[in-house]
C-alpha cells in the first residue's frame, strides 16, 4: 500500500474549537462527544485519529493555522478575529499548540519543515511500516490575515510555515469564496513577498480573478490543497476550480487536492441526506477530470479537510474514518490507473511538490 498525503486538515483549529484530542481513536472521540452539541456544531462525527491515520498509511498532512472573520463565524466557535492583530495572535496561538503537540508527543506527531526532515520521516514509514510511526505536518496558512505585514514572512518562514493561502473568504488581499474580486494592492505586495522567501502559494478559496492573476504572477510554487472541478458540479459559486484555473495550474506544474465532501461531489446534496447517495466513485471523477486535462496523473492529489466543518456523515458511502482513504486508490485501480498513477495521486505527487518547497 503506498503512502498518502493529505493536503488539507484544519488539526489545530479543531482542536482548539471543539476539544478534540487526534491522539485517540475515532471511537473514543465519537463516544466522548456523543449526546454533546460537539457533533451538531461540527456538522458530523469526527474522521481522525491517530490509529486511524496509520491504519490508512497516511504519513503526511499539510496541518492548517485557520481562523474565520468574525462576520462569517458564531460567537462560539472562538478562533474568530475582527482585524489582523487578532488574527495573528490565533494564527501564532495555533502554530504553538502544533509545536507542543509534536514536542510532547514525538512518537504521534512530527514537524515536518525540510527536505532532510521529510526525506527521513518517509524514510521510516516505508521501512518500518506505519504502526508506532508519527505522522508528519507541514504548515499551511488558510487566509493570511494572520500575516499583519509583508516583513513579519520571515519569522513565520522561521517557524516552519511553508505554505500560504491569501484567501478563505475575502480578505485584504484578494477576493475569496462568496466574496469575488481580483487581487488587492496588498496583495501583489504579499505574493511578491512570498515569492522572496521561498513560500509556496495555495489559491485553494481564491477568487477566479485572483487566482489567474496569481498564476500570472507569482513566482514560486503554486498549488490548490482542497479544491474540486467546478465542470463536474456546474455550482453559480466561487468556491471550486475553473477549467481555466486548473488549466493553468497544471501549465504552472501544480497539483490539486481533491476533497471527499459530498456536498462538493454532487450538485444538490445537502448535510443530513443519505450519505451512500455519493462514493468515491464520484471523487475519482474528480481525480480523472484533471488527469484527462493534463494528459497524465501528476496533478492531482488528495486534500480532505477532514473535521473542517464537516464529519462522517458527509463524507462518501465508503468513507468512515481518514482510515478509508486507501479505498480510492482501489477505485482508481477498477478505473485502469496503474500502480504508479495510483502511488502518485494517493501521494507522490505532493511529495513531490514538497520536495520543491521545503528548504
Amino acid at each position: 500500500m503506498s503512502l498518502i498525503v493529505d493536503a488539507h486538515e484544519d488539526i489545530a483549529y479543531n482542536m482548539l474549537t471543539y476539544g478534540r484530542n487526534y491522539l485517540k481513536s475515532v471511537s473514543e472521540t465519537r463516544r466522548s462527544e456523543a449526546g454533546t452539541d460537539v457533533v451538531q456544531r461540527a456538522n458530523g462525527d469526527s474522521l481522525l485519529g491517530l490509529p486511524e491515520y496509520r491504519a490508512g498509511r497516511v504519513a503526511l498532512v499539510f496541518s492548517t493555522l485557520f481562523a474565520a472573520p468574525k462576520r462569517c463565524a458564531a460567537e462560539w466557535e472562538g478562533q474568530i478575529y475582527a482585524d489582523k492583530e487578532q488574527a495573528h495572535r490565533l494564527y501564532r496561538g495555533q502554530l504553538d499548540l502544533y509545536h507542543r503537540l509534536a514536542g510532547e508527543h514525538p512518537e504521534a506527531f512530527r514537524l515536518v519543515k525540510t527536505r532532510a526532515e521529510m526525506d527521513s520521516h518517509l524514510a521510516a514509514w516505508q521501512n518500518g511500516g506505519s504502526a508506532g510511526q508519527p505522522i508528519g505536518l507541514v504548515f499551511l496558512m488558510e487566509g493570511a490575515e494572520g500575516v499583519r505585514r509583508p516583513a513579519e514572512l520571515a519569522e513565520w518562514w522561521e517557524l516552519g510555515l511553508r505554505i500560504i493561502g491569501p484567501a478563505w473568504v475575502g480578505t485584504r488581499f484578494c477576493g475569496g469564496m462568496g466574496e469575488p474580486g481580483p487581487l488587492t494592492a496588498e496583495g501583489f505586495e504579499l505574493l511578491d513577498a512570498m515569492g522572496d522567501m521561498g513560500f509556496a502559494l495555495d489559491i485553494s478559496h481564491m477568487d477566479e480573478k485572483a487566482a489567474l492573476q496569481s498564476l500570472e504572477r507569482f513566482p514560486g510554487k503554486i498549488i490548490a490543497s482542497h479544491a474540486n472541478a467546478n465542470a463536474l458540479l456546474r455550482r453559480s459559486d466561487n468556491r471550486h476550480l475553473p477549467d481555466e484555473v486548473i488549466r493553468g495550474l497544471i501549465e504552472r506544474g501544480g497539483v490539486m487536492g481533491v476533497m471527499p465532501l459530498n456536498t462538493f461531489l454532487r450538485t444538490g446534496w445537502k448535510h443530513g441526506e443519505d450519505k451512500n447517495l455519493v462514493t468515491l466513485e464520484d471523487l475519482a471523477a474528480h481525480v480523472d477530470y484533471v488527469c484527462q486535462m493534463a494528459g497524465n496523473a501528476d496533478h492531482v492529489g488528495v486534500g480532505t479537510d477532514f473535521d473542517g466543518g464537516f464529519g462522517m456523515q458527509s463524507t462518501p458511502a465508503e468513507i468512515d474514518s481518514i482510515a478509508d482513504l486507501p479505498k480510492l486508490g482501489d477505485v482508481l485501480t477498477r478505473k485502469g490507473y496503474t500502480q504508479a498513477q495510483v502511488e502518485a495521486v494517493m501521494g507522490g505527487n505532493w511529495i513531490r511538490m514538497l520536495e520543491q518547497i521545503l528548504p
